[in-house]
């Protein structure tokens, strides 16, 4: 028998699809114990003997011998060299790719990422001001594929919002680099490069090493043991968000051709096992065509044994009541990736308000947000998009209030502050504010 893929199918009429619904949604963010005390020791070491404990590492885990940790950085000539070895087919794309991705964080960034202030009548000044990390470190994932898409999607929002220096690491097995990497980090505007992956780089970037600058944020996903380390650092650094397995959401009316929306379920499930695919339908006879097209087309695809075991393990195939009953699971479910198969999109988008990006239409695939058509592919995972958001200029921005009081305005805020303050024992507090009640003594000039 060939390689199948079966997605489990349920129905929202049935009496046991809340059981089996939320068995098959089920994933632990938890970390093996084990791990987590791997990671905890990388960490640990890291801090401690910086470059040397990066080094060893990176020999154990990636078999790439090197004399010192210098000769594992990527220099701007090697990124150059890089991008111009390109196809030109390739290297064109990429250019493509990066230039919308910088146009909509561009824009995001006019709409949002702009200091302000006002005036009070008194003259006392309120207001915000927006000013870009200094350092910021990317990881990008090296290990089972390489992901030149995830150099833009995290060194390009960074650009725009003004961060001074972008360090990337990434993950180099057997000391192999990929032109495709090296090319989208020459035009993203990476300044440093470090051919280094996993806890240990994490640490490097946490707590700085002789080599390897200490940063103030870090972003980009990664496989168990980055995202543990990730979580272990946060405080010490600022992180964008721990990231689970990959997931894509098909609320689909049976308009859009079964084939499309079948690979659009493959693409995210052949990211890996965990991934997730999920389809809900109304129609039952669609769900049939749907699943016709997956044994069709499973038996073409390189990572057809990925596809496959995803697909079965954590795959559904789901029949609605209707397309409003459809929205609301989505709801509940809060996926990644929400795919809008349908021929009317902007009528159900309204209905929609927990995903981390939404794709409207059917030429609409997952898989052009992932790499070409502009916003971030840095997306909140396992539920988290019902209060988290896409990775963008705002991540590598930081807000400081602004505050100025005028004299005339320290009146009434001095005697609103000191009653509070007094209501909670805090004297000194109280004082503090009394003190610049009429009368106000002369400011003496500063010399």
């Amino acid at each position: 028998m060939g390689l199948k893929a079966k997605p489990l199918q349920l129905n929202t009429a049935d009496a046991g699809f809340e059981a089996a619904f939320a068995a098959r949604l089920h994933w632990s963010a938890e970390t093996d114990a084990a791990i987590e005390q791997r990671v905890a020791d990388i960490l640990a070491d890291v801090q401690k003997r910086g470059d040397a404990a990066v080094l060893d590492y990176t020999q154990r885990f990636d078999g790439l011998q090197a004399a010192d940790v210098k000769t594992l950085e990527i220099t701007q000539a090697e990124l150059q060299a890089a991008l111009d070895s390109l196809p030109a087919a390739q290297r064109e794309a990429l250019q493509a790719a990066a230039a919308r991705v910088r146009k909509y964080h561009e824009a995001q960034k006019k709409a949002s990422g702009e200091s302000w202030s006002y005036r009070d009548e008194d003259g006392t000044l309120l207001g915000q001001k927006v000013t870009p990390l200094d350092r910021v470190g990317i990881y990008v994932p090296g290990g089972k594929a390489a992901y030149p898409s995830s150099v833009l999607m995290n060194a390009i929002p960074a650009h725009v919002a003004g961060v001074q220096e972008i360090v990337m690491v990434v993950p180099t097995p057997q000391g192999v680099r990929n032109p495709l990497v090296l090319a989208a980090a020459c035009v993203a505007g990476v300044s440093r490069a470090f051919t280094v992956g996993g806890a240990q780089a994490v640490g490097a970037l946490a707590y700085g090493t002789a080599t390897i600058p200490k940063v103030d944020k870090i972003t980009g996903p990664g496989n168990a043991y980055v995202a543990s380390a990730k979580k272990r650092v946060f405080g010490t650094v600022g992180i964008d968000m721990i990231a689970g397995p990959s997931e894509i959401l098909v609320l689909a009316d049976g308009t859009t051709p079964a084939e499309w929306v079948a690979m659009d379920l493959f693409s995210q499930a052949e990211h890996d096992e965990l991934a997730q695919s999920i389809l809900l339908c109304p129609d039952a006879a669609y769900i049939a065509e749907v699943q016709a097209a997956i044994d069709r087309l499973l038996p073409e695809m390189p990572r057809r044994e990925i596809i496959a075991k995803s697909l079965s393990d954590r795959g559904a195939l789901i029949l609605t009541r209707n397309m409003e009953e459809a929205c609301a699971i989505s709801n509940r479910i809060a996926p990644e990736h929400l795919e809008v198969s349908s021929s009317e999109p902007h009528r159900w988008e309204p209905l929609l308000r927990h995903a981390g990006a939404i794709f409207l239409g059917a030429f609409t695939s997952e898989s052009l947000g992932d790499y070409c058509a502009g916003p971030n592919h840095v997306l909140p995972t396992s539920g988290t998009a019902r209060f988290s958001s896409p990775l963008g200029v705002y991540d590598f921005q930081k807000r400081s209030s602004l505050i100025e009081v005028s004299e005339a305005g320290a009146q009434p805020l001095g005697r609103i502050a000191a009653e509070l303050a007094y209501g909670e024992g805090l004297q000194a507090h109280a004082r503090a504010a009394e003190l610049r009640l009429n009368p106000v003594p002369t400011m003496r000039d500063s010399k």
